[in-house]
């Protein structure tokens, strides 16, 4: 328990729906209700037949029996779908709403970024609502003003640090809110969707800064949507969903997981009953599959390593040229490209009847991080048909590497697009002359 930062026991969020706001009381109506309360209390014991109003239509548990526990230093990712209980359970953890059930256990000073608008004063400066969420954390004058050029740079609001903050744009009320939570030295960090409001650079910012925090054994809670940032910056993760913990696990098994239920399909798919599977009388798909370098199916691949799409297939009918062809989409629904089978044996030639596998493999730092939906077709030609196209036939999640060795290189900023390719680079160096230094110092 010692090691614990964090510790989470059958907690449970009871809100009731529909209810009507207070009715505030005269004086008189307050002493009959406390003389009849007895009385009323007993009448609708009966009406109700002593039963369980936790279990009212009324009424929805946004969080149920949750449990886990965060050891001091760990980075901990939380995902789950909109409405799963992700942002009710930081506002617990963050004391500002009281659990139905359970409880929750935190050690040590708490630095929470929950939603624009939460944790500053609104009349008051930037300046003067550094200092102050430095003195609800505990930290003395001399420890936040150490501390405050770091964060009004890294907030990049220099110019507009002593207007009062109900002036800023949202985006700027982010980024000193993050830089004040971030910099006054919690000893853990809660953090929730800070990536949904902000441009590209200042999330590559906050997502290197939080790596920091955890660099410095501190504890970090990171609620977000975006599943290449917290596989990315989480070793572990914790998916909710229907009020509880669907999963508790390493990043990558977690996120493929989640988000293999999103878009309804896995590494592999498979159509046992030839009848019912895609296709015709000609032809009809039996499998695609997504596999890692290594040959096995992978929900999960890092960037740096070739990824193969399968596809199997019984031809029915001999005679035909029959050609397989993947396509592959992001899950924004943009199409990154279709291939063709043009390297095998049976390029141009007509086909027996038989089950046949096919395999083509996409090149290691050539995709961009996130998760790519494979859809699978067969064509013939003379004549031309389509005799299947399996839209969303299989998945795999594109894990990116922060090491230096993949095609991102030591870049820390957002690398925009379909493809990530690792190109090779030529560059040539001539030294300037002493003529063109002086004229630059002049």
């Amino acid at each position: 328990m010692g090691n614990l930062s964090i510790t989470v026991r059958e907690l449970g969020k009871q809100y009731r729906l529909g209810a009507h706001r207070p009715h505030y009381q005269t004086l008189r109506e307050a002493l009959t209700r406390a003389a009849t309360a007895p009385f009323w209390r007993v009448a609708r014991m009966m009406r109700s037949g002593d039963r369980d109003r936790s279990d009212s239509p009324e009424s929805i548990w946004a969080l149920k029996n949750v449990s886990f526990d965060v050891h001091h230093g760990d980075v901990v990712g939380l995902i789950g779908r909109n409405g799963a209980g992700k942002s009710t359970l930081l506002k617990i953890l963050s004391r500002i709403t009281d659990p139905t059930t359970g409880f929750a256990e935190i050690r040590g000073r708490v630095g929470s970024l929950l939603e624009v608008g939460t944790g500053f004063h609104s009349e008051l400066t930037g300046r003067e609502n550094i200092f102050l969420s430095g003195a609800i954390l505990g930290m003395r004058r001399t420890e936040i003003a150490r501390k405050f050029d770091e964060i009004v740079a890294f907030a990049e609001v220099e110019r507009f640090i002593d207007t009062p903050v109900k002036h800023f744009s949202s985006g700027m009320y982010l980024r000193l809110a993050f830089a004040v939570a971030a910099h006054l030295e919690p000893e853990v960090l809660l953090v929730d969707e800070v990536l949904a409001v902000g441009d590209a650079q200042f999330q590559k910012k906050c997502l290197a800064k939080m790596e920091d925090v955890g660099h410095e054994g501190r504890t970090v809670l990171f609620v977000s949507h975006s599943m290449p940032a917290v596989t990315r910056l989480c070793p572990r993760t914790i998916l909710l969903g229907r009020g509880g913990v669907l999963m508790d696990g390493p990043s990558h098994q977690v996120a493929a997981s989640y988000l293999n239920s999103e878009v309804g399909t896995t590494a592999e798919r498979t159509w046992p009953d030839v009848k019912t599977a895609p296709g015709t009388d000609v032809v009809r798909l039996r499998a695609v599959r997504v596999r890692g370098g290594d040959g096995r199916l992978a929900e999960t691949v890092d960037i740096r390593e070739p990824i193969g799409l399968e596809m199997e297939f019984d031809v029915l009918t001999p005679g035909y040229v029959v050609i397989p062809h993947f396509s592959v989409h992001n899950l924004e629904g943009v199409q990154l490209f279709s291939v063709v089978e043009t390297g095998s044996e049976w390029k141009g030639r007509r086909r027996e009847t038989g089950r046949y596998v096919t395999v083509g493999w996409i090149p290691g730092n050539y995709l961009s991080d996130g998760t790519l939906v494979i859809g699978a077709a067969v064509n013939t030609v003379n004549p031309s048909i389509m005799h299947f196209y399996a839209v969303d036939a299989a998945s795999v999640c594109v894990i990116d590497s922060f090491h230096g060795d993949s095609a991102r290189g030591d870049f820390p900023g957002d690398l925009h697009g379909a493809v990530r390719p690792m190109l090779k680079w030529n560059t040539r160096f001539t030294p300037l002359g002493r003529e063109a230094v002086e004229m630059v110092e002049d």
